[in-house]
């Protein structure tokens, strides 16, 4: 029996949002699996923020259409639509209690008290911390707040949770400890959730597509796999993790970097080109065979549980290639600086772009 297609919760068709003259988002068109959790990635001003505000409302879209569960909100206010927001500062009020801060929206609902209390009670325990419901905001760390405002967020058990930037005001392992967190909660709720982040590990480890995001378009929509090894244009190549980018002249099956020959997927490309390849597809190895070449090792940095070199080959002119080694390849080929080694670009891994403009 053949599996039916994804349901659609979140469509967004030929959206745009100018600020005077400004074009801060053009041409956006998405859509939004439900219970899937999405990464708005970019840089900032790329328009990832302005996106997330014309889905709740906050700021209505200059053209285009925005519908949830089927239904056309394009023009609804904030308060009509089925969201629940999460913001960078938590937002809590820091006059009302914890327990008060996460019934505030099932009050202005009218639901009776004891149901109150009971969905209190029970969103406390969800996000781990059900002994602190009479405290006060200030009383609690940036981490313990973050959650507070994730299940204020979910009281009413919306449809849809919007979150933006969430755990940038965090520190580095509080940070990695609650996207961990935010992540099994968000499948445990089953919950369409939608994230922006300029983090892109953040991006990577939690979500299952990621829309790259540049002045106000999308460049690519993808997995988070899919983004990272088979990236569409030379920006997501250069935004998402480290890249190697080398001039070359292109044919229909290789590229000429200097004087060296490479095969490659050119993807139809010829004349000038970007050669992209990551750190890691370099491979060192003890046997010549294609795409291999000697390179010199210019410099080592220790990165913790590898090293990242940088290597150059005479032939190749100016070019220069980072490439990461692992502790053990260090140690069993006696890497260090100045030594020369025999490195492969895998075909396959080497991926060719357009020059930018």
């Amino acid at each position: 029996m053949l599996d039916s297609a994804p349901s659609i919760y979140l469509r967004i068709e030929n959206l745009w949002k100018n600020f005077g003259d400004f074009t801060a988002l053009r041409e956006i068109s998405l859509d939004v699996i439900e219970g899937e959790f999405l990464c708005f990635l970019g840089p900032s001003g790329c328009g990832k923020t302005t996106l997330l505000r014309a889905i709740a409302g906050l700021d209505l879209q200059t053209t285009g259409k925005v519908e949830q569960a089927g239904q056309d909100v394009s023009n609804f206010p904030p308060a009509e639509r089925d969201f629940g927001i999460v913001f960078q500062s938590y937002a809590l009020f820091p006059n009302l209690t914890i327990e008060k801060n996460i019934s505030y929206g099932l009050e202005n609902a009218k639901r009776s008290k004891s149901e109150i209390k009971a969905r209190v009670a029970e969103l406390l325990e969800l996000v781990g911390l059900p002994d602190q419901g009479k405290k006060y905001p200030a009383q609690l760390s940036g981490g313990q707040q973050q959650r507070i405002a994730l299940a204020r967020a979910i009281a009413t058990k919306p449809g849809l949770l919007l979150l933006d930037e969430p755990l940038s005001a965090l520190d580095a392992k509080v940070r990695i400890f609650l996207r961990h967190e935010v992540k099994e909660l968000q499948r445990k709720l089953g919950i369409t959730t939608v994230m922006v982040t300029h983090d892109q590990e953040e991006a990577l480890s939690m979500a299952d597509r990621i829309v790259v995001m540049n002045h106000g378009t999308i460049e690519q929509v993808g997995t988070p796999l899919e983004i990272y090894r088979d990236p569409a244009s030379l920006f997501v190549a250069d935004f998402i993790g480290a890249m190697n980018q080398m001039v070359a002249e292109a044919t229909e099956s290789q590229i000429t970097i200097g004087n060296i020959k490479l095969h490659c997927d050119n993807m139809g490309l010829t004349g000038r080109v970007v050669a992209t390849i990551r750190p890691e597809d370099v491979l060192p190895v003890e046997v010549a065979g294609e795409n291999t070449l000697e390179a010199t090792i210019d410099s080592m940095e220790f990165l913790g549980s590898f090293y990242r070199a940088e290597l150059s080959n005479s032939e190749m002119g100016k070019a220069e290639i980072s490439a990461d080694f692992s502790i053990n390849a260090v140690r069993r080929l006696g890497l260090e600086v100045g030594a020369s080694l025999l490195v492969q670009l895998p075909a396959d891994r080497l991926k060719t772009f357009p020059e930018a403009s």
